[in-house]
Protein backbone atom coordinates (compact mmCIF):
# COMPACT_ATOMS: atom_id res chain seq x y z
CA UNK A 1 0.00 0.00 0.00
CA UNK A 2 0.84 3.45 -0.68
CA UNK A 3 0.23 6.64 1.50
CA UNK A 4 -0.94 9.68 0.04
CA UNK A 5 0.70 12.22 2.51
CA UNK A 6 -1.48 13.65 4.69
CA UNK A 7 -4.50 12.65 2.83
CA UNK A 8 -5.74 9.84 4.71
CA UNK A 9 -5.67 8.65 0.99
CA UNK A 10 -4.76 4.67 0.43
CA UNK A 11 -3.21 3.70 -3.28
CA UNK A 12 -3.23 -0.11 -3.76
CA UNK A 13 -0.86 0.35 -6.30
CA UNK A 14 0.96 3.22 -7.57
CA UNK A 15 -0.45 2.24 -11.53
CA UNK A 16 -4.02 2.46 -10.31
CA UNK A 17 -4.04 5.82 -8.50
CA UNK A 18 -7.39 6.88 -9.94
CA UNK A 19 -8.65 5.08 -7.17
CA UNK A 20 -7.98 5.79 -4.03
CA UNK A 21 -9.28 3.92 -0.81
CA UNK A 22 -9.63 6.30 2.44
CA UNK A 23 -8.07 5.14 5.76
CA UNK A 24 -11.09 4.78 8.33
CA UNK A 25 -8.91 6.26 10.87
CA UNK A 26 -8.65 9.58 9.27
CA UNK A 27 -12.34 10.56 9.67
CA UNK A 28 -14.08 12.11 12.42
CA UNK A 29 -17.54 11.11 13.14
CA UNK A 30 -19.70 13.35 10.78
CA UNK A 31 -17.06 12.40 8.35
CA UNK A 32 -17.74 8.86 8.79
CA UNK A 33 -21.26 9.66 8.22
CA UNK A 34 -20.84 11.47 5.09
CA UNK A 35 -18.86 8.63 3.63
CA UNK A 36 -21.94 5.65 4.65
CA UNK A 37 -24.22 8.07 3.00
CA UNK A 38 -22.14 8.00 -0.12
CA UNK A 39 -22.40 4.78 -0.24
CA UNK A 40 -26.31 4.50 -0.63
CA UNK A 41 -26.13 3.34 3.61
CA UNK A 42 -28.81 4.26 6.18
CA UNK A 43 -27.98 6.84 8.82
CA UNK A 44 -27.06 4.27 11.68
CA UNK A 45 -24.89 2.19 9.74
CA UNK A 46 -21.55 5.30 10.55
CA UNK A 47 -22.22 4.19 14.13
CA UNK A 48 -22.13 0.39 13.68
CA UNK A 49 -18.74 1.01 11.69
CA UNK A 50 -18.08 3.69 14.11
CA UNK A 51 -17.96 1.14 16.97
CA UNK A 52 -16.03 -1.40 14.93
CA UNK A 53 -12.98 0.78 14.66
CA UNK A 54 -12.65 2.48 18.00
CA UNK A 55 -14.63 -0.16 20.46
CA UNK A 56 -13.93 -3.19 19.18
CA UNK A 57 -10.79 -2.28 17.15
CA UNK A 58 -11.91 -4.08 13.50
CA UNK A 59 -9.05 -3.98 11.23
CA UNK A 60 -10.94 -6.20 8.94
CA UNK A 61 -14.09 -5.19 7.55
CA UNK A 62 -15.16 -8.97 7.58
CA UNK A 63 -15.30 -8.73 11.25
CA UNK A 64 -18.22 -6.66 11.09
CA UNK A 65 -20.97 -9.01 11.83
CA UNK A 66 -23.97 -6.92 12.53
CA UNK A 67 -23.16 -5.62 8.81
CA UNK A 68 -24.19 -7.00 5.47
CA UNK A 69 -22.33 -8.63 3.17
CA UNK A 70 -22.89 -6.25 0.51
CA UNK A 71 -21.80 -3.70 2.32
CA UNK A 72 -18.99 -4.87 3.82
CA UNK A 73 -17.71 -5.40 0.17
CA UNK A 74 -18.72 -2.40 -0.42
CA UNK A 75 -16.41 -0.67 1.91
CA UNK A 76 -13.28 -3.19 1.23
CA UNK A 77 -13.70 -1.61 -2.11
CA UNK A 78 -13.30 2.00 -1.44
CA UNK A 79 -11.61 2.00 2.11
CA UNK A 80 -9.38 0.67 4.37
CA UNK A 81 -8.52 0.66 8.41
CA UNK A 82 -4.61 0.87 8.49
CA UNK A 83 -2.78 0.81 11.83
CA UNK A 84 0.54 2.27 12.70
CA UNK A 85 2.37 -0.68 12.21
CA UNK A 86 5.00 -2.11 15.19
CA UNK A 87 8.48 -1.77 14.34
CA UNK A 88 10.25 -2.88 17.38
CA UNK A 89 8.98 -3.15 20.87
CA UNK A 90 11.49 -2.35 24.23
CA UNK A 91 10.58 -2.82 27.62
CA UNK A 92 12.19 -1.36 30.78
CA UNK A 93 12.66 -2.88 33.62
CA UNK A 94 10.16 -0.68 35.63
CA UNK A 95 7.22 -2.16 33.26
CA UNK A 96 7.63 0.62 31.02
CA UNK A 97 6.98 0.20 27.06
CA UNK A 98 8.32 1.31 24.17
CA UNK A 99 7.01 1.07 20.80
CA UNK A 100 8.88 2.38 17.62
CA UNK A 101 5.91 2.62 14.64
CA UNK A 102 6.31 2.41 10.53
CA UNK A 103 4.07 4.76 9.02
CA UNK A 104 1.82 4.24 5.98
CA UNK A 105 4.71 6.38 4.31
CA UNK A 106 7.71 4.53 5.47
CA UNK A 107 8.66 7.38 8.68
CA UNK A 108 8.58 6.96 12.40
CA UNK A 109 7.51 7.50 15.21
CA UNK A 110 7.85 6.13 19.19
CA UNK A 111 4.87 6.17 21.54
CA UNK A 112 5.14 4.50 24.88
CA UNK A 113 2.78 3.08 27.66
CA UNK A 114 3.67 3.68 31.74
CA UNK A 115 2.23 1.40 34.10
CA UNK A 116 1.06 2.79 37.34
CA UNK A 117 -0.69 1.10 40.50
CA UNK A 118 -4.07 2.78 41.34
CA UNK A 119 -4.97 3.23 45.97
CA UNK A 120 -7.45 -0.10 44.77
CA UNK A 121 -4.34 -1.83 43.83
CA UNK A 122 -5.45 -2.13 39.72
CA UNK A 123 -2.97 -1.23 37.32
CA UNK A 124 -3.62 1.82 35.34
CA UNK A 125 -1.84 2.59 32.05
CA UNK A 126 -0.94 6.20 31.14
CA UNK A 127 -0.27 6.22 27.09
CA UNK A 128 2.68 8.92 25.82
CA UNK A 129 1.73 10.09 22.78
CA UNK A 130 3.50 11.52 19.64
CA UNK A 131 2.01 14.07 17.40
CA UNK A 132 4.69 15.19 14.64
CA UNK A 133 7.71 12.92 13.03
CA UNK A 134 10.22 15.05 15.10
CA UNK A 135 9.96 18.48 15.93
CA UNK A 136 11.31 22.47 14.67
CA UNK A 137 11.41 23.65 18.24
CA UNK A 138 14.88 22.78 18.64
CA UNK A 139 15.17 22.49 22.48
CA UNK A 140 18.73 22.04 23.20
CA UNK A 141 18.24 18.97 25.88
CA UNK A 142 15.33 17.35 23.81
CA UNK A 143 16.82 14.41 21.50
CA UNK A 144 13.28 14.58 19.27
CA UNK A 145 14.15 18.29 18.85
CA UNK A 146 17.77 17.34 17.60
CA UNK A 147 15.92 15.19 14.70
CA UNK A 148 14.57 18.32 13.00
CA UNK A 149 10.70 18.61 11.52
CA UNK A 150 10.02 16.03 8.91
CA UNK A 151 6.03 16.26 8.78
CA UNK A 152 3.43 16.71 11.09
CA UNK A 153 1.12 13.17 12.06
CA UNK A 154 -2.81 12.94 10.70
CA UNK A 155 -5.58 12.66 12.66
CA UNK A 156 -5.79 9.05 12.14
CA UNK A 157 -1.98 8.04 12.72
CA UNK A 158 -1.78 9.90 16.35
CA UNK A 159 -5.26 7.98 16.98
CA UNK A 160 -3.29 5.03 15.77
CA UNK A 161 -1.17 4.89 18.97
CA UNK A 162 -3.86 4.69 21.48
CA UNK A 163 -5.39 1.43 19.11
CA UNK A 164 -1.99 -0.12 18.82
CA UNK A 165 -1.16 0.01 22.85
CA UNK A 166 -5.05 -1.01 23.35
CA UNK A 167 -4.70 -4.31 21.46
CA UNK A 168 -0.93 -4.51 22.44
CA UNK A 169 -2.50 -4.75 26.41
CA UNK A 170 -5.95 -6.82 25.00
CA UNK A 171 -7.76 -3.37 26.66
CA UNK A 172 -11.20 -4.10 25.51
CA UNK A 173 -12.93 -3.27 28.31
CA UNK A 174 -15.39 -0.51 28.01
CA UNK A 175 -16.54 -0.39 31.66
CA UNK A 176 -13.06 -0.41 33.10
CA UNK A 177 -10.24 -0.28 30.41
CA UNK A 178 -6.16 -0.33 31.38
CA UNK A 179 -5.16 2.48 29.44
CA UNK A 180 -7.03 5.06 31.62
CA UNK A 181 -4.82 8.59 30.59
CA UNK A 182 -3.06 10.05 27.48
CA UNK A 183 -0.86 13.13 27.66
CA UNK A 184 0.76 15.01 24.52
CA UNK A 185 4.23 14.90 25.88
CA UNK A 186 6.12 12.21 22.66
CA UNK A 187 7.60 13.35 19.48
CA UNK A 188 6.50 17.13 18.55
CA UNK A 189 4.76 20.42 19.22
CA UNK A 190 1.49 19.88 19.51
CA UNK A 191 -0.16 23.39 19.32
CA UNK A 192 2.29 23.38 15.79
CA UNK A 193 -0.04 20.98 14.51
CA UNK A 194 -3.73 21.49 16.10
CA UNK A 195 -5.40 20.78 12.97
CA UNK A 196 -4.74 17.51 13.20
CA UNK A 197 -4.53 17.27 17.24
CA UNK A 198 -7.93 18.75 17.65
CA UNK A 199 -9.78 17.06 15.71
CA UNK A 200 -8.22 13.55 17.62
CA UNK A 201 -9.04 15.07 20.50
CA UNK A 202 -12.90 14.85 19.49
CA UNK A 203 -12.37 11.23 18.40
CA UNK A 204 -10.70 10.23 22.01
CA UNK A 205 -13.75 12.17 23.68
CA UNK A 206 -16.70 10.63 21.57
CA UNK A 207 -18.86 8.74 24.08
CA UNK A 208 -19.60 5.79 21.58
CA UNK A 209 -16.16 5.19 20.41
CA UNK A 210 -12.59 5.66 22.56
CA UNK A 211 -14.74 7.74 24.91
CA UNK A 212 -11.47 9.33 26.88
CA UNK A 213 -13.03 12.17 29.95
CA UNK A 214 -11.07 15.14 28.75
CA UNK A 215 -10.06 15.19 32.17
CA UNK A 216 -7.40 11.92 31.30
CA UNK A 217 -6.04 13.46 28.57
CA UNK A 218 -3.28 16.38 28.91
CA UNK A 219 -1.77 18.29 26.05
CA UNK A 220 2.15 19.43 26.77
CA UNK A 221 3.52 22.45 24.95
CA UNK A 222 6.52 24.70 25.20
CA UNK A 223 4.48 27.95 25.05
CA UNK A 224 3.40 28.49 21.33
CA UNK A 225 0.93 31.38 20.95
CA UNK A 226 -0.86 30.56 18.16
CA UNK A 227 -3.11 28.24 19.30
CA UNK A 228 -3.10 28.08 22.77
CA UNK A 229 -6.55 30.39 22.45
CA UNK A 230 -8.03 27.20 20.13
CA UNK A 231 -6.88 24.37 22.87
CA UNK A 232 -8.43 26.28 25.73
CA UNK A 233 -11.43 27.09 23.65
CA UNK A 234 -12.35 23.42 22.43
CA UNK A 235 -11.98 22.05 26.17
CA UNK A 236 -10.89 18.67 25.23
CA UNK A 237 -8.00 18.24 27.25
CA UNK A 238 -6.14 19.68 30.17
CA UNK A 239 -3.27 21.82 29.73
CA UNK A 240 0.54 21.25 30.38
CA UNK A 241 3.21 23.82 29.56
CA UNK A 242 6.91 23.08 29.38
CA UNK A 243 8.68 25.64 31.49
CA UNK A 244 12.49 24.63 32.12
CA UNK A 245 13.87 27.82 32.72
CA UNK A 246 12.77 30.70 35.23
CA UNK A 247 13.66 33.74 33.15
CA UNK A 248 13.76 35.28 29.23
CA UNK A 249 17.26 34.58 29.01
CA UNK A 250 17.32 31.08 29.73
CA UNK A 251 15.03 29.76 27.98
CA UNK A 252 16.38 31.55 25.01
CA UNK A 253 19.19 29.94 25.21
CA UNK A 254 17.90 26.42 25.93
CA UNK A 255 14.49 26.98 24.45
CA UNK A 256 15.09 29.13 21.23
CA UNK A 257 12.37 28.64 19.16
CA UNK A 258 9.77 28.89 22.13
CA UNK A 259 11.20 31.81 23.46
CA UNK A 260 10.42 33.84 20.79
CA UNK A 261 7.19 34.53 22.27
CA UNK A 262 8.50 36.05 25.89
CA UNK A 263 7.87 34.81 29.07
CA UNK A 264 6.44 37.30 30.25
CA UNK A 265 3.81 37.69 27.64
CA UNK A 266 2.91 33.97 28.17
CA UNK A 267 2.48 34.18 31.80
CA UNK A 268 0.10 36.88 30.95
CA UNK A 269 -1.68 34.78 28.57
CA UNK A 270 -2.16 31.48 30.73
CA UNK A 271 -3.33 33.52 33.59
CA UNK A 272 -6.63 34.08 31.48
CA UNK A 273 -6.46 30.58 30.35
CA UNK A 274 -10.23 29.29 30.78
CA UNK A 275 -9.91 26.45 33.23
CA UNK A 276 -12.51 23.71 34.40
CA UNK A 277 -13.86 23.50 38.62
CA UNK A 278 -10.24 22.68 40.22
CA UNK A 279 -8.36 22.51 37.41
CA UNK A 280 -5.04 23.99 37.35
CA UNK A 281 -2.35 24.54 34.51
CA UNK A 282 0.83 21.83 34.97
CA UNK A 283 4.08 23.34 34.30
CA UNK A 284 6.81 21.44 34.11
CA UNK A 285 10.36 22.07 34.90
CA UNK A 286 13.57 20.06 33.59
CA UNK A 287 16.08 20.23 35.71
CA UNK A 288 19.59 20.71 34.29
CA UNK A 289 22.59 20.35 36.54
CA UNK A 290 24.55 23.73 36.54
CA UNK A 291 22.10 25.47 34.39
CA UNK A 292 18.77 26.06 35.96
CA UNK A 293 18.65 23.94 38.92
CA UNK A 294 20.38 26.41 41.68
CA UNK A 295 18.83 28.24 44.14
CA UNK A 296 18.42 31.49 42.23
CA UNK A 297 16.77 29.67 39.52
CA UNK A 298 14.65 28.34 42.29
CA UNK A 299 13.65 31.78 44.08
CA UNK A 300 13.32 32.84 40.31
CA UNK A 301 10.62 29.67 39.81
CA UNK A 302 8.80 30.59 42.44
CA UNK A 303 7.70 34.16 42.00
CA UNK A 304 6.61 32.88 38.64
CA UNK A 305 4.40 30.35 40.05
CA UNK A 306 2.78 32.82 41.92
CA UNK A 307 1.32 34.53 38.61
CA UNK A 308 -0.44 31.58 37.59
CA UNK A 309 -2.98 29.28 39.13
CA UNK A 310 -1.11 26.16 38.72
CA UNK A 311 1.12 22.94 39.90
CA UNK A 312 4.69 22.14 39.14
CA UNK A 313 6.18 18.67 38.10
CA UNK A 314 10.02 18.46 38.47
CA UNK A 315 11.96 16.18 36.49
CA UNK A 316 15.26 15.08 36.49
CA UNK A 317 17.18 15.38 33.12
CA UNK A 318 17.79 11.73 31.73
CA UNK A 319 20.50 11.81 29.48
CA UNK A 320 20.87 11.38 26.13
CA UNK A 321 23.61 10.25 23.62
CA UNK A 322 25.70 13.27 22.89
CA UNK A 323 24.11 15.71 24.83
CA UNK A 324 26.08 18.18 26.71
CA UNK A 325 23.40 18.35 29.80
CA UNK A 326 23.82 15.97 32.81
CA UNK A 327 21.60 15.06 35.97
CA UNK A 328 21.97 17.11 38.80
CA UNK A 329 22.84 15.89 42.01
CA UNK A 330 20.05 14.69 44.68
CA UNK A 331 21.47 17.59 46.98
CA UNK A 332 20.91 20.04 44.10
CA UNK A 333 17.28 19.02 43.58
CA UNK A 334 16.01 18.61 47.39
CA UNK A 335 17.20 22.29 48.01
CA UNK A 336 15.43 23.27 45.04
CA UNK A 337 12.36 21.73 46.21
CA UNK A 338 12.69 22.88 49.57
CA UNK A 339 13.01 26.62 48.05
CA UNK A 340 9.56 26.01 46.35
CA UNK A 341 8.00 24.58 49.18
CA UNK A 342 9.02 27.20 51.22
CA UNK A 343 7.17 29.87 48.68
CA UNK A 344 4.01 27.81 48.96
CA UNK A 345 4.44 26.31 45.65
CA UNK A 346 2.85 22.92 44.71
CA UNK A 347 5.98 21.01 43.23
CA UNK A 348 6.39 17.54 42.94
CA UNK A 349 9.34 15.72 41.60
CA UNK A 350 7.86 13.56 38.90
CA UNK A 351 9.46 10.18 38.83
CA UNK A 352 10.90 9.31 35.44
CA UNK A 353 10.74 5.86 33.62
CA UNK A 354 11.44 3.71 31.08
CA UNK A 355 15.36 5.96 30.97
CA UNK A 356 17.21 2.34 30.38
CA UNK A 357 15.49 1.93 26.83
CA UNK A 358 15.59 5.80 26.05
CA UNK A 359 12.02 5.96 26.74
CA UNK A 360 12.30 8.64 29.81
CA UNK A 361 10.79 12.61 28.83
CA UNK A 362 13.29 14.08 26.25
CA UNK A 363 14.86 10.81 25.11
CA UNK A 364 12.02 9.77 22.26
CA UNK A 365 13.89 10.06 18.94
CA UNK A 366 12.94 7.25 16.57
CA UNK A 367 16.74 7.29 15.92
CA UNK A 368 16.28 4.47 13.35
CA UNK A 369 13.68 5.83 10.77
CA UNK A 370 15.82 7.33 8.70
CA UNK A 371 17.63 3.94 7.55
CA UNK A 372 14.67 1.86 7.27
Amino acid sequence: LAYGHNTGMIKENEKDSSCPKVNLLEYDYPGLEKFVKELGEPPFRAMQVWQWIWQRMARDFEQMSNISKVCRAELAERAVIVWPEIERIQKSSDGTTKFLLRLADGEHVETVIIPSEGRDGKTRISQCLSCQVGCAMGCAFCATGQMGLIRNMTMGEILGQVLVARDYLDDRRLDWPILRNLVFMGMGEPLANLDNVLPALQVLNHDKGLNFSPRRITVSTCGLKNGLERLGESGLAFLAVSLHAPDQDLRSEIMPIAAKWPLDKMLDALASYPLKTRERITFEYLLLGGINDSPRHAKKLAALMGKVKGKLNLIVYNSSPGSVFNAPSEEAVLAFEKILWNHNITAIRRKSKGADIAAACGQLRAKFSRQQ
